[in-house]
């Protein structure tokens, strides 16, 4: 009930609305086009200034293992352990990303700061886990199961006929059950994002506060030559 200045009661008795459908056909507003214009030109300037080349397009294609994870994984385990050893003074062993996680390929041709918001349009930042070494047995086993690339970086194993990773090694070193290792992921799959519920059961973990689109952007920027990296990190 709404009560006027002059002391009338109004009492609303049925409310009426209507689906406005939005279409080209409204046209835009050339008002609220000349305020966004600025500022989307200087975002335009901002995404397409050229870091790096790429000699051939990286993508998600392979059974095990892609170029564009493994290069992912790579750069994610180089740039976390600079920032991760600084702050604890210790090394990251390997690093476990998501194949769902990796929203486009690296085409063939000038790498901008675009190319690295479309690969990784969400805000992901990289976690520190440390992780005993039976926790590694379930992340190989997991990943045979799931049958997807997911990125990783320091870690290898074999596939049995029988379809049991064997030969689990990090660094080239077998896995010991009892051994802790320091993995790096993103904070979406630390708490058991992608069913990776091995991660739940870390001793610590590390927020090392480190985007990881920013970790490409800056990978970019330090390199000259995007590489394809093909080495094989699972066999089977």
């Amino acid at each position: 009930m709404l009560v006027s200045c002059g002391g009338q009661h109004y009492q609303v008795r049925s409310i009426e609305g209507k689906e406005i459908a939005i279409t080209e056909a409204a046209g835009a507003d050339a008002n609220i086009e000349n305020v966004i214009k600025p500022y989307r030109e200087n975002i335009d300037k901002d995404m397409n200034v050229v870091l790096a080349f790429a000699p051939q397009t990286l993508d998600k294609s392979g059974q095990w293992q892609c170029t564009i994870g493994n290069l992912m994984a790579d750069v994610a385990l180089d740039f976390g352990n600079r920032v991760f050893n600084k702050r604890a003074g210790k090394s990251i062993d390997m690093c476990l990303l998501n194949f769902g996680g990796i929203r486009s390929i690296i085409p063939q041709g000038n790498v901008t700061t675009r190319t690295a918001f479309e690969v990784m349009p969400f805000e992901n930042r990289l976690i520190v886990a440390e992780l005993k070494g039976e926790q590694i047995l379930e992340m190989a086993s997991y990943i045979v199961t799931e049958k997807k690339a997911h990125p990783i970086s320091g870690l290898t194993f074999t596939i049995t006929n029988d379809g049991k990773p064997a030969d689990i090694s990090i660094k080239e070193k077998p896995v010991t059950p009892d051994q802790s290792y320091f993995v790096v992921t993103s904070d979406y799959l630390i708490n058991g994002g992608d069913k990776m519920e091995f991660f739940k059961k870390a001793v610590k973990t590390y927020d090392i506060d480190y985007k990881l689109r920013n970790v490409l952007i800056d990978y970019f920027k330090e390199v000259d030559t995007v590489p394809v990296v093909r080495d094989v990190r699972i066999s089977g």
